[in-house]
């Protein structure tokens, strides 16, 4: 059998606290419109989407908000802003199907994982979400709990 050469995919941020507050619907890959300090900065592996959103302006263009993307060291003079709002790429049927959600039915685009793709591009995975309420995350955590109880109580017995 051949051995399988190393996939490029290599995330760089994940935002685990997304699926702990939410309820995680619909997934989206976009693209992001980068300058090219923020992508070397993403390169290092260093940026964070824990805070951050996306949103729909009144031209109908997607864009992430509140995303930071530490200044990259070698960058001098030409380095770009940490928290900029960065454009999202997404097909016109995408957005209007996010936009409907957030409108309609009271979700939020949450960013769920920022990554490079198998060509080098960098994307974002989004998802539409809805707010988990306190006894949602109770039962979350007591799932969470029971199954790593009973895989523990399974590598005991056999």
């Amino acid at each position: 059998m051949a051995a399988k050469e190393p996939s490029n995919f290599k995330v760089v941020a994940d935002n685990r606290r997304a699926r702990y507050n939410y309820e995680i619907g619909e997934t989206f890959e976009a693209g992001l419109m980068l300058v090219g300090t923020e992508v070397k900065s993403l390169r290092t592996g260093k940026a964070t989407i824990a805070e951050s959103y996306a949103g729909v302006d009144r031209a109908g263009e997607m864009w992430l908000y509140n995303a930071n993307i530490p200044e990259y060291l070698a960058g001098n003079r030409f380095n770009h802003e940490p928290k900029r709002p960065r454009k999202l790429l997404l097909k016109a049927r995408e957005i209007a199907r996010l936009a409907q959600g957030v409108q309609r039915e009271g979700m939020t685009i949450v960013p769920l994982k920022l990554y490079f793709n198998a060509r080098g591009r960098a994307k974002i995975e989004l998802a539409l979400a809805k707010g988990k309420q306190l006894h949602d995350k109770r039962e979350t955590e007591k799932k969470r709990d029971w199954n790593r109880e009973k895989s523990r109580l399974m590598r005991e017995k056999g």
